[in-house]
This record gives C-alpha cells, sequence and structure tokens, in this order.
C-alpha cells in the first residue's frame, strides 16, 4: 500500500459504537484509526435534548471494559453519557481524529482508500459506524410546505422553553417522542400524534429488561427455533420518571394521525381542523451511509446489504451500530459491546485467512 496514512483497520465515526469497536481493535493489536466528523467527543449525545434519560440503567449501559458510573436518579442524562464517553476514549488512549469529515470510500489495489477534507488514509478493512444523527427523518407529506407555524426535528430540539402557551403536536411514537411530550406538556397545549397507540411498558420494566429480549430472541433464531419471549422491542415506551409524571398528569395518550397541513394547522379523518402553532417531528432517522456511495454498496432502501454486520457486496467492509440489521440492539450503549466484539473477531480472520 502507499498513500498520505496506512493501517490495518479505518474505523469511520468516533461514538459510541467507534469507541466499543476501538477497544477490541486495541486488545487483538490491529492498527487503527479512528476518525470522526464531530468536533467534540460524545457521538451524537451532545447534540440530544438538554432533559434526555437513557431507560436503561448505568451498569447496563456501559462499553466494553469500564463500566459507567453510577447516576443520580437511576437514568444516566445526556451530559452523564457525555462525560462516559469522553472518558472513555481518554482511558484508552483511542486514536481518534478530529473533526475529520470523510467524503468517500473507494476499492484501491491493496484495500480502501478512505478520502476526507484532511487526507487519505489506506486501510486492509474499514469499520462504517456513523450511526443515523445526520440523517433526520421526516416522512413525505406534500402539503407540509402550506403550514405556516413552526417545524423541527427532534434532534434540534433542546427544552421545551420556547413552545410555552402554544399548541404542538408531537408526532412519534417512539420513546424520544414520549419524553419530549412529557416536558413540552408542562407549558403548552401538546396533542400527540402516532400511526398506533404506543405500547407503555410496566414500571418496573426498563432497558436492561428489553435487552434480554432481544438477545433471547437473536439466541433462538441462530438456533432455530421459535422464540419463547414476548415481542416487546426497544421502540416500546419506557416509564423514565418524566413520562410517568405525564401519566399521572393524564397527558400521555395519543390520536391517529392527521390528513394533512393547511396554513394555520391539521386536517383530520373526520373533516374537523385544529389550529397548530408548532411541530416536533420525533420521527427517527436514516443510516448516514453518503461516504460508502463510491462503492456502489448502498442499496435502494437506504441500507448495505450485510451478513452478520459484514458487507455482502465488498469483502473489507464492515458495518456497526445502525441497528438490529446490523447486530441486535448494536445501536444502544446496552448492545454494542457484542456486535463490536464480533465485528473486530470477524476483521482479525479476514485478515488472516482472506476470508470474510
Amino acid at each position: 500500500m502507499s498513500g498520505d496514512f496506512v493501517r490495518d483497520v479505518v474505523v469511520i465515526g468516533g461514538g459510541q459504537s467507534g469507541l466499543a469497536a476501538g477497544y477490541f481493535l486495541n486488545r487483538v493489536g490491529l492498527s487503527f484509526q479512528i476518525l470522526d466528523a464531530s468536533d467534540c467527543p460524545g457521538g451524537a449525545w451532545p447534540d440530544a435534548w438538554d432533559s434526555l434519560r437513557l431507560f436503561s440503567p448505568a451498569q447496563m449501559s456501559s462499553l466494553p471494559g469500564w463500566p459507567m458510573p453510577p447516576s443520580t436518579g437511576g437514568y444516566p442524562s445526556r451530559d452523564h453519557v457525555v462525560d462516559y464517553l469522553t472518558q472513555y476514549e481518554q482511558r484508552y488512549s483511542l486514536p481518534i481524529q478530529r473533526p475529520v469529515r470523510v467524503t468517500g470510500v473507494a476499492r484501491s489495489a491493496d484495500g480502501l482508500s478512505v478520502q476526507t477534507n484532511r487526507g487519505t488514509w489506506l486501510a486492509k478493512a474499514v469499520i462504517s459506524a456513523t450511526g443515523g444523527a445526520s440523517q433526520p427523518f421526516i416522512p413525505p407529506c406534500s402539503s407540509r410546505a402550506l403550514f405556516r407555524g413552526k417545524q423541527i426535528h427532534s434532534s434540534t430540539y433542546r427544552r421545551p422553553d420556547g413552545f410555552a402557551g402554544q399548541r404542538v403536536l408531537v408526532v412519534g411514537g417512539g420513546n424520544s417522542g414520549a419524553q419530549i411530550l412529557a416536558e413540552v406538556s408542562k407549558v403548552a397545549e401538546t396533542t400527540w400524534v402516532t400511526p398506533e397507540p404506543p405500547r407503555f411498558l410496566a414500571d418496573d420494566v426498563d432497558g436492561r429488561v428489553l435487552f434480554e429480549r432481544a438477545t433471547q430472541r437473536v439466541r433462538a433464531q441462530m438456533e432455530g427455533r421459535a422464540p419463547d419471549v414476548p415481542r416487546d422491542g426497544l421502540g416500546d415506551i419506557v416509564m423514565v420518571p418524566s413520562v410517568r409524571d405525564a401519566r399521572d398528569r393524564e397527558v400521555l395518550y395519543t390520536v391517529r394521525p392527521f390528513v394533512r397541513f393547511d396554513p394555520q394547522g391539521v386536517v383530520w379523518q373526520d373533516g374537523t381542523r385544529s389550529p397548530v402553532d408548532a411541530v416536533i417531528w420525533c420521527t427517527g432517522f436514516r443510516p448516514g451511509l453518503d461516504h460508502l456511495a463510491p462503492l456502489g454498496v448502498v442499496e435502494a432502501d437506504g441500507r448495505v446489504a450485510v451478513e452478520n454486520g459484514h458487507s455482502t457486496r465488498e469483502p473489507r467492509l464492515w458495518l456497526l451500530g445502525y441497528g438490529d440489521w446490523t447486530g441486535a440492539a448494536s445501536a444502544t450503549l446496552a448492545g454494542i459491546t457484542r456486535s463490536a466484539r464480533d465485528t473486530v473477531h470477524a476483521i482479525q480472520q479476514f485478515l488472516t485467512t482472506g476470508k470474510p
């Protein structure tokens, strides 16, 4: 190989997935570089809303090697997570460069060429671990442009103050929708819009239980037997304290989607109209994979075809932390360790045998 920089492995993304991969790469002795587009540590966590809380306790939200320190209130806050991730990369002296923006990954004679705004890295294998925080998703709606009120995605929501006294729609049925609804409803007239009624978990069920259920389901599938655990997924609403408070205030209920926007608000299925001042879209994200376009591996659905996290079209490419399609619960702090360990083991085998 020749080029600006040469490594066994280049990891694209310095959030929780990239750090977990770095931990195991360190352990097996491969040369590697982590490239992170952010200005500061913590991945996507510094950009989350101020009051965000994990729905798993600290001991279940740890990266490999070092448990997350306990947090006040049981459920770690955004800032607690950011501080933990910052200390984690320092603790293990992980080789991270930031801010480095990867513009493309292409094939080269001896591996993959990772092109950035700060030079080119040549690698025998690449781990893409960019997550989806850079690709917020809002469902297509042709009438959305008619609405004259404020619209934001949950990725840019920070605190409820700016919505005081307003009529606000919170759209989206996941945990982000529930937590944002819970605090905005204290200062505004809120309506929570979801495609289906959300499933609220029992007060004593948190992310630990959900992760254990997901693990059991994956194990059953690998063994070719029917899962014997409930289908409750990580998208169910976990009753963290703020959400329980919203339930006690009797604001934790949802309505089915509206038909369209008009300039002043929305029109419902029965033809009635509701005036609206603002809409908060809690509708998730899509994988940030534009940097893989030169490889021709991104499918029409915006994903990469993988087998056990390994690209089926490019033998030197692995994807880590984008969701269940790249490893069970791999987009969570609780689930990334197993996926990162398996990924690094597979890369080590590939570099030794030439077979993925």
